[in-house]
């Protein structure tokens, strides 16, 4: 289970996706009048579809780890966690762009290090599903060879 490569990957795309709680999105100074920054930091925590989305992503892709037995249902639990995944992250940014209408001008975010996980979840998942690709074609030819 470990010693393939695909391993690896899902693991670490769920820990692309759990460190979505230790890192956020954005910072900026702190506004009563916004939604997202009302403390500064816009994260996980500012929205319960955002938290849903990228939790699914990430226990769907430590499950997926599980799943090795059977590479088709790896692959269909891995492109539903790709699925939450990009939904989580266009409604990240659907959030940002709403709640900037908020902002005042002298107010500029920083992004954190949380706005470029989503991102390398998805590319770690991406070479996951490759590489399980690549898996179930190995053991589709050595079939036919038997």
């Amino acid at each position: 289970m470990i010693q393939r490569i695909q391993t690896l990957f899902l693991l670490l795309a769920s820990g692309s996706a759990f460190s979505l709680f230790a890192f956020p999105f954005a910072k900026a100074k702190a506004m009563a009048q916004s939604t997202v920054f009302a403390d500064g930091l816009y994260n996980l925590q500012d929205n319960i579809g955002l938290l849903i989305l990228f939790c699914l992503a990430g226990l769907l892709t430590f499950v997926g780890i599980f799943l090795f037995r059977n590479r088709k249902t790896q692959l269909l639990v891995n492109r539903l966690a790709i699925t939450a995944n990009i939904i989580g992250l266009v409604l990240a940014v659907v959030l940002f762009m709403n709640d900037s209408q908020n902002m005042t001008a002298n107010v500029t975010p920083d992004d954190g290090v949380g706005a470029y996980l989503p991102f390398a979840f998805l590319v770690f998942a991406f070479l996951a599903n490759h590489f399980i690709n690549k898996d179930e074609k190995l053991v589709q030819s050595m079939d036919r060879l038997r």
